[in-house]
């Protein structure tokens, strides 16, 4: 059974980060965790690859502005898009 969430979940995406690496990534997912509650929002994971610049992030949040608002105050790395998604299996 799937757990029923208070808040939407947002998936957003950056493209083509420079120079991306597994540690600047876990970095700006700790700055993220460290404004979110400010937002409202709860960022929950990330994936990454490496190779051609492309992460995701996945939040809990009100709405959309308040996941980007997120990642402009803790490191400035806006998403190129963000999309409200479900949960499934």
């Amino acid at each position: 059974m799937i757990k029923e969430r208070v808040m939407p979940l947002f998936m957003d995406v950056h493209k083509g980060v420079d120079g991306l690496t597994e540690e600047a990534v876990a970095g700006a997912h700790a700055r993220d965790l460290e404004v979110q509650a400010k937002h409202g929002a709860k960022f929950l994971n990330y994936w990454y690859n490496a190779d051609d610049g492309t992460v995701f992030c996945l939040a809990e949040a009100p709405n959309a502005d308040a996941a980007a608002a997120v990642h402009q105050e803790a490191h400035g790395l806006l998403a190129d898009e963000i999309v409200q998604v479900s949960e499934g299996h």
